[in-house]
């Protein structure tokens, strides 16, 4: 009975009942999770797919694993290393964002101005707005096509989230792609030249990846790769313009 009481007090002094408490006839007592709740618990159990297919968190691990292959390393830096890296730099370039979304939607909410539901329609006209500003045209129109809203829409800002999202993964794999194409060039190039070499030496039986490795590693040291590499991707982004 203490344990019924426990719950209602901290639901009247919190203004969420997240558990309700049913007392039965003969005395025994019910607990039951409210909608509210729940839907906050699976909200969060899709934090991890949201923070990786909204943000730039996508476009930076490929990049960066792009960035390992290329130079020839197959365990360092660590898997653990560049989400690690990914993930902070993720949030610098959201930084812009978060504060919008804290200014016009969490703070008004916490504050008690506006509901959740109108909470939840101010935070994603940023969200949109990063998305959009992320996004080809011509795979917006793609979705848009696939799932038949052809004609429905008079500017991109009417696109619904479902039709958005995927529109905006698939700019972020292109552009990935592309960075890492040119990170590989000149690490080719530099793969091509010892394997030159190597076979006119006669030397035949020694992988050239053996005797490039090193110079790869010289090279991309000399000319400050990590500051290039994390200032490019936050530069695509638009930080800085």
């Amino acid at each position: 009975m203490l344990i019924g009481v426990n719950f209602d007090v901290l639901a009247q002094q919190s203004g969420i009942s997240a558990v309700t408490v049913t007392t039965n006839n003969d005395g025994s007592q019910e607990y039951s999770m409210t909608l509210q709740a729940l839907f906050i618990m699976t909200a969060l159990s899709l934090i991890p797919a949201f923070v990786m297919m909204m943000t730039s968190f996508a476009r930076i691990i490929i990049v960066l694993s792009i960035l390992r292959q290329a130079i020839g390393l197959q365990q360092s830096p660590s898997n653990q290393i560049l989400i690690g890296i990914s993930l902070f730099l993720s949030m610098f370039i959201m930084a812009p964002v978060f504060e919008q979304m804290n200014e016009k939607a969490l703070q008004p909410y916490l504050n008690e101005e506006m509901t959740s539901i109108q909470a939840f329609e101010q935070a994603k006209e940023p969200m949109r707005q990063f998305m959009l500003s992320q996004t080809r045209v011509t795979d917006l129109d793609t979705f848009i096509r696939i799932g038949g809203y052809e004609g429905q829409f008079d500017s991109p800002e009417q696109v619904p989230l479902t039709v958005l999202i995927p529109a905006f993964v698939t700019s972020e794999l292109k552009t990935a792609f592309q960075i890492g194409f040119m990170l590989f060039i000149p690490f080719l190039i530099l793969d091509l030249v010892v394997a030159s070499i190597l076979m006119a030496m006669g030397m035949m039986m020694l992988s050239p990846m053996i005797v490039s490795l090193p110079f790869k590693l010289m090279l991309f040291v000399l000319v400050d790769g990590w500051n290039l590499i994390l200032g490019t991707l936050a530069n695509s982004f638009g930080m800085g313009v």
